[in-house]
């Protein structure tokens, strides 16, 4: 991965987004509950705060629990609960560990098929169908990971040009159209009594 993402909207987040499959990866995780920018800038952030230029998920996974929600946890924090994501951020990169050797590529290199790179995301802790998703159709439409049927295991997710979620961010304007479409979604629904 070496691609030039704009989810953060801040340059040096971006930069790691785009170069670090973890980074991508845990910014997908914090992104709930807070502004998109502030969570895909979490793993930044959290990067800097270990000193380091990239996230390791070894290193994470055997940090002190306490010690790494506290890294969370300081001002500005990561994401508004750091102490819940702290623990999501570490059980994720423990399966990663476990499963992958530590190299979040792995989820998705040499995957044949759409369907089976979902299942793969839907496996990692804190991904859900929706999530899973959203991540399938941002590693097809910008990351350039695209095995047979990935567009249709995004489901409405991997339609070409339409600006659902963080998978059609790529700047300023169509940050501001997925936000318009996030409010649509979100009128509708309180509209309909859910």
């Amino acid at each position: 991965m070496n691609v030039t993402l704009h989810l953060a909207q801040d340059p040096e987040a971006d930069e790691l987004l785009g170069r670090s499959p973890l980074a991508a990866l845990v910014g997908m995780l914090l992104d709930q509950q807070v502004p998109m920018e502030w969570a895909f800038k979490g793993p930044a952030t959290i990067a800097q705060r270990l000193g380091a230029d990239d996230l390791d998920a070894h290193e994470i996974a055997v940090h002190a629990p306490e010690a790494f929600a506290a890294l969370l946890s300081q001002k500005p924090a990561v994401h508004r609960y750091p102490g819940s994501m702290a623990k999501r951020i570490q059980q994720l990169c423990q399966y990663l560990v476990e499963h992958y050797g530590g190299d979040a590529s792995a989820v998705w290199d040499g995957v044949a098929t759409g369907r089976e790179l979902l299942k793969r995301l839907r496996d990692l802790p804190g991904f859900g169908a929706q999530k899973a998703q959203i991540f399938l159709a941002l590693l097809g439409k910008q990351l350039g990971v695209r095995p047979e049927g990935w567009r249709e295991a995004a489901g409405a997710y991997g339609e070409a040009d339409s600006f659902r979620s963080v998978a059609d961010i790529t700047g300023p304007e169509s940050l501001a159209k997925v936000r318009a479409h996030k409010q649509q979604m979100k009128a509708a629904a309180k509209a309909s009594g859910r």
